[in-house]
């Protein structure tokens, strides 16, 4: 038997993500609608305020639509090979249902792509990522309504038209099974007095599965070699002990994540869920071909955040015992360090949902999204020193490779926010993800000049090993 290789493959999508909304800024330049993400200004947990009197750090970011040509050179120094990136839907699309898209929107783009190219980084483009027009919310009622599937569709056509010889690689919805735990974000859904709330946002669900396929049917026919996956929000699940009822219970919390790659990767609903919606008297509204659009355009390959993994129990005394998390919570594991969030620290889990994930579906897996938020210090030389961050990605990309070596289809790995960034969760900047950091503040204050971190180097090393040296 040959020796047992632990190695990246060669020719790994190593990079970094971002999302339009927190790190764009000029909310209302170039003909820009207004977003989700331009009236939520604390954050995805809480509710949306038209006034936008309170600050919104969303609305200025960290500049990238001015400064887009001077990040993108440092994610090249550090020898980035792709750079996931979400498009702004009403940046394309002022109000979500314009006759036009708004050229400057996608010229705007099209000059980032081009930027991209000339440091030979390959973009990896996310269609809708947490944000879309407002008008949308207020004219449709968000994803709740089936015309959004014809807008949608008509959105993803026109960029895969524009762009058809300077993206390959796309993604359909950011963490769409967000829609059940921030639907506002998730789904453009505002709630009013009486309403079925299980059921609108599962229906909600149903309207982006079937606009997901109408997309990979799309971008295949307009790009013929392009890959078009899913994107989830990933977590592995343990049961708080080995009573069989705390296992199911854990299997049942994975579920609630897994049907939303079952659907776009099988191309079917599966049958513990026809079971949960009978249970729970949710009548999910087919039209006629929904069926045949979602069996015969699934995704090419899954993408996945990674964080953290949770722990679930059947006894009420435990499950008091609750710890954050990316919009989740979950019963607190004594066998792992949080983050200064309450974020559970768990590399060993990135290897579990990795063998999960390929299990399932045998399709090429895509981490789009790990990485540590912590408060950084400026040093008096002027240095920030976070060792703390690499031993958080280290430890996860040693996880990775272990993967790789149990038979996994890693095809890359982007960590989340490779420059600072306005956080999605609590719409501040002092929690902080970049081996670049930039001058800001939770108050707006700040240059926004960008300074490489210790941990700047130490990626610039991973990647131009390969993977092979993770050490620093």
């Amino acid at each position: 038997m040959n020796k047992l290789e632990k190695t990246f493959p060669k020719g790994f999508l190593w990079g970094g993500a971002v999302a339009a909304n927190q790190v764009e800024g000029a909310y209302n330049q170039d003909g820009k609608g207004l977003s989700t993400a331009d009236v939520s200004p604390n954050g995805i947990m809480h509710p949306f305020d038209e006034s936008m009197k309170d600050l919104n750090l969303y609305h200025d970011a960290i500049d990238f639509y001015h400064r887009y040509k001077e990040d993108i050179a440092l994610f090249a120094e550090m020898g980035f090979k792709c750079f996931r990136l979400s498009i702004s839907w009403p940046r394309i699309f002022p109000n979500g249902d314009d006759a036009e898209p708004n050229e400057a929107g996608l010229a705007f783009y099209e000059k980032v792509f081009d930027e991209l190219h000339k440091h030979g980084i390959e973009p990896v483009v996310t269609i809708s990522h947490y944000e879309m027009p407002l008008a949308l919310v207020k004219n449709y009622g968000g994803w709740r309504n089936r015309k959004l599937v014809d807008l949608y569709e008509t959105y993803a056509k026109t960029l895969f038209t524009r762009f058809k010889d300077k993206v390959k690689y796309w993604m359909t919805f950011n963490e769409i099974n967000v829609v059940l735990h921030a639907p506002f974000t998730g789904g453009g859904l505002v709630f009013e007095e009486g309403d079925d709330e299980k059921s609108i946002q599962y229906q909600a669900a149903h309207h982006q599965f079937v606009a997901s396929a109408l997309a990979v049917k799309a971008g295949h026919e307009i790009i013929p070699d392009a890959k078009i996956g899913c994107m989830i929000a990933a977590m592995t699940t343990y049961p708080y002990s080995s009573r069989p009822e705390d296992m199911f219970a854990a299997i049942e919390q994975d579920r609630k994540t897994l049907f939303f790659s079952d659907v776009q990767a099988r191309g079917y609903y599966p049958g513990y869920m026809k079971r949960y919606f009978l249970e729970n008297d949710i009548n999910i509204e087919f039209q006629e071909g929904d069926e045949d659009i979602l069996r015969n355009h699934t995704v090419d390959y899954i993408g996945f955040s990674y964080y953290m993994s949770f722990v679930t129990s059947t006894d009420p005394e435990i499950l008091g015992q609750v710890t954050g998390g990316n919009l989740f919570e979950g019963v607190k594991n004594p066998y792992l360090e949080a983050s200064d969030w309450g974020w559970q620290i768990d590399p060993k889990g990135l290897r579990t949902t990795l063998n999960q994930l390929y299990d399932r579906y045998q399709k090429p897996l895509f981490i789009v999204e790990n990485g540590l938020g912590a408060v950084d210090q400026v040093e008096e030389d002027g240095s920030i020193q976070d060792d703390y961050r690499i031993d958080y990605l280290r430890s996860h990309l040693l996880e990775a490779r272990e993967a790789i070596a149990d038979g996994v289809d890693l095809i890359g790995y982007t960590s989340w926010g490779p420059i600072d960034l306005v956080s999605a969760s609590t719409a501040e900047m002092k929690k902080r993800y970049g081996f670049i950091y930039v001058d800001r503040d939770n108050e707006g204050n700040g240059t926004l000049d960008r300074k490489k971190k210790k941990s700047f180097d130490w990626y610039k090393q991973v990647i131009a090993t390969n993977g092979e040296h993770l050490d620093y």
